[in-house]
């Protein structure tokens, strides 16, 4: 097998698990406190990527990398996962997944930012068709959604993006699964110390599907996730791999209907679509 597959096989892999992020966080927020939850997976898994650094003798990351690395942990390890959980009090996670459509943009937008790019006009032109597409939907729902709710997703969207692209960036000269791992043990005191602060004075009526959840946004969506991500966009390249992002939305729908029985209306499927399509034009325009 050629890198290049081995690339995509990775990031495809990474985006199934991702998928399964917002209905699971939904699940768990609605017994845990949102803050609680963010410092909690993060702290779990911290300690998780402690033990595998250490087991293989991994070295220290150099002077130079841990600004970015602080980059990559103030969007995926802290931004996105409080933003989304926050948003997750306000709309269903069908509804957030719509949004997950402008994450290839957002990662486009940051790459554009921190490689010095200069994409063609057809790129803004798609780019700013997916947000109104996104903008409209939002507006569409009228009293069913949560402005609120809205805002805190677009704002997970554009740290998530910043994370990424900082990541993939930086998991050409330290390895994929190392960049969510140092950053993940960057932010461990902090997250520990906070997990403290807003330790539940009982775990008595925290359900089996809320532990559930906590542990699969911990294992899976904070840490092996990435693992496989970080080394798709290593091996088989930035640009190309994250278009993976684009299939995401439509995992998210099907396990939010499958597995939480939230409705999932044609508009957000249309949405969806037309957001993904303008996603990919903009791709395409990028150089």
């Amino acid at each position: 097998m050629d890198k290049a597959t081995s690339g995509w096989i990775s990031g495809f892999i990474g985006v199934l698990i991702f998928s399964g992020s917002l209905p699971a966080t939904r699940t768990a927020v609605l017994q845990f406190d949102p803050v609680f939850l963010t410092v909690a997976r993060a702290a779990i898994a911290g300690l998780l990527a402690l033990a595998l650094l250490l087991l293989l003798r991994q070295k220290r990351p150099a002077r130079e990398d841990l600004v970015p690395l602080a980059v990559v942990a103030g969007g995926v390890v802290l931004g996105f996962p409080l933003l989304t959980a926050l948003a997750l009090q306000h709309v269903t996670s069908a509804h957030s997944i719509v949004f997950i459509g402008l994450l290839p943009l957002s990662t486009a937008l940051f790459g554009v930012i921190r490689g010095g790019e200069r994409p063609r006009p057809a790129f803004w032109f798609f780019s700013g068709l997916g947000s109104a597409a996104v903008a409209g939907f939002a507006l569409a729902q009228g009293l069913t959604a949560s402005p609120a709710g809205d805002l805190l997703m677009l704002a997970a969207i554009l740290v998530c993006g910043l994370g990424y692209a900082e990541g993939g960036r930086l998991s050409r000269t330290i390895g994929g699964w190392q960049v969510i791992s140092w950053a993940l043990v960057l932010s461990l005191p902090v997250m520990l110390a906070v997990s403290a602060l807003y330790w539940p004075p009982s775990f008595a009526g925290i359900g089996a599907p809320a532990w559930l959840s906590l542990g699969y946004v911990s294992l899976f969506s904070m840490l092996i996730g990435f693992v496989f991500w970080y080394r798709g966009l290593s091996k088989g390249g930035i640009a190309a791999v994250g278009q993976l992002q684009l299939l995401q939305p439509f995992f998210g729908l099907a396990l939010a209907a499958w597995l939480l029985r939230e409705p999932v209306s044609w508009m957000m499927v249309v949405v969806t679509l037309a957001v993904i399509a303008c996603v990919a034009g903009a791709r395409r325009f990028a150089r």
